[in-house]
C-alpha cells in the first residue's frame, strides 16, 4: 500500500495547524474522518506521527521528517502537473530557481525579465539558499535550474558559467581603523573579531579558495559569527559583532554610508557563480526556451 497525496495533504494541514478540529475546518472535512485517515496513515507506515495534547498537535521525530518529505512530493507533483497541462502552443508555466546569493545572478534576471516580456504567463520563482542545499533540490526535482559556486559534476550536470566574476572583500564598521585602508591583505585579518557564511565554513572549493587566500586554517582564526544570508550579516556587522568576508555587492553600501563601508581583498580573489541543470533532464518549454536564452547573452557578453 503506498502513501495517499490526499491524506500526505490532510497530515500537512494538521501540522501547520496543530490542531485536528482547526485542519478539519480548514480542509472541509469531518473531524472523526480526518482524525481516522491519519490513524489508518500511521497504522500502515507503523509509526506515531504527531502526538495528540488537549490543545495542540505536536509532530514526534517520525513526524517531522515526514513533514519534510510530504513537502517535497507534493510540490513535485504539482509541478509536475504544471507542466503536463501547461499549452503547447505558447510557452507558459513556472520555471524554479535555486539560487546562491551573488551580485551576479542579476545576469539571470535580466535574462528571464528578457523571456517574460514576450511570454506573460511564463512565471519565475526563485529560492536563494546555500549550495549543499540546492543541489539537493535540484537532484529532487524541486527546482529546475541551480545557480552555485564551487565545483559541479559536469558528467551529471549542464553546466553554465555566469559572463561576470564576483569579488571578495570585507564589510566593515566605516569607524574601524581597516576602512582606512584601499584594499585589505591576509595579515590584516589574522588578529580579526571575522564574520563567515556557514557555507564558507564548509570543506568546498568556496571555502578553500579563502582559505587559501588568508594563508592560515578557519580554526586559527577570531571567527565570532556565522550566517546564511547576507543582510543578516551586515547586521551583525552594524552591531558590532565583527567584520564581514564576503561577495561584493551582495549589499548595497552606498558611499556616504555613515555606519559602515566595503574594502576589496588585496591580492584580488575572484568567483565564478555556475547555472546548472540535469544532464538529460525532460524540462518544459519555457525552461528549455530560458536556458536556450541564457546561453545565448551569456556568449553575447562574453564577445564585447
Amino acid at each position: 500500500m503506498m502513501l495517499d497525496l490526499r491524506v500526505l495533504n490532510y497530515f500537512l494541514t494538521v501540522a501547520r495547524e496543530e490542531s485536528i478540529t482547526h485542519a478539519a475546518e480548514a480542509l472541509h472535512l469531518s473531524q472523526p474522518t480526518l482524525s481516522r485517515q491519519l490513524r489508518d496513515m500511521e497504522e500502515m507506515l507503523g509509526k506515531e506521527l504527531m502526538i495528540r495534547g488537549p490543545r495542540r498537535i505536536t509532530l514526534t521525530e517520525e513526524g517531522l521528517f515526514l513533514k519534510k518529505r510530504a513537502e517535497e512530493i507534493l510540490s513535485l507533483a504539482s509541478h509536475t502537473e504544471q507542466e503536463l497541462r501547461s499549452d503547447d502552443t505558447e510557452l507558459n508555466g513556472n520555471i524554479r530557481i535555486g539560487s546562491a546569493e551573488s551580485d551576479s545572478v542579476r545576469f539571470i534576471m535580466q535574462t528571464a525579465h528578457k523571456l517574460q516580456s514576450h511570454y506573460k504567463n511564463l512565471h519565475f520563482h526563485v529560492t536563494s539558499g546555500d549550495g549543499q542545499a540546492i543541489m539537493e533540490a535540484l537532484d529532487k526535482g524541486l527546482i529546475d535550474i541551480a545557480v552555485v559556486y564551487g565545483h559541479v559534476d559536469t558528467e551529471k550536470y549542464e553546466v553554465l558559467p555566469c559572463p561576470y566574476t564576483d569579488h571578495w572583500g570585507l564589510l566593515l564598521q566605516r569607524s574601524h581603523p581597516l576602512a582606512a585602508r584601499e584594499a585589505i591583505r591576509p595579515q590584516d585579518l589574522w588578529s580579526e573579531n571575522l564574520i563567515l557564511s556557514q557555507q564558507v565554513l564548509q570543506a568546498n572549493s568556496h571555502g578553500n579558495k579563502l582559505q587559501t587566500w588568508i594563508k592560515k586554517p578557519f580554526a586559527e582564526l577570531n571567527i565570532q559569527a556565522t550566517y546564511n544570508l547576507a543582510y543578516n550579516a551586515s547586521l551583525m556587522v552594524r552591531e558590532g559583532l565583527g567584520s564581514c568576508i564576503m561577495l561584493e555587492k551582495i549589499i548595497n553600501v552606498p558611499p556616504y554610508d555613515p555606519a559602515l563601508c566595503f574594502r576589496l581583498l588585496d591580492p584580488v580573489l575572484e568567483d565564478t557563480l555556475f547555472i546548472v541543470w540535469k544532464r538529460f533532464q525532460l524540462f518544459s518549454k519555457g525552461t528549455q526556451q530560458f536556458i536556450h536564452l541564457l546561453k545565448e547573452e551569456a556568449e553575447k557578453i562574453r564577445q564585447l
